[in-house]
């Protein structure tokens, strides 16, 4: 997976359960948690963007790119 999330690392360093957080997000326990353990494939924008407004962090503080070593980089677009 090249998109690694970094909730867990957020709510440590804000001291911020998860029960806490997903009722200021407005989402479920178990949809956090989710998130939280990378078990999604998708996230929503506006669940993003709750979630950065209650953690007081930019998305870049969650998400992360990380190339897999298997991957060939891609080839730059004829279209330029």
């Amino acid at each position: 997976m090249a998109i690694i999330l970094r909730l867990d690392r957020v709510m440590a360093d804000r001291k911020i359960g998860l029960g806490t957080l997903a009722a200021r997000v407005g989402i479920s326990n178990v949809n956090l948690s989710k998130i939280k353990t990378g078990k999604v494939s998708a996230i929503r924008f506006s669940t993003l963007e709750a979630i950065c407004r209650a953690l007081d962090c930019q998305p870049g503080d969650i998400l992360e790119y990380r190339p897999d070593p298997e991957e060939t980089p891609a080839e730059p677009d004829a279209r330029g």
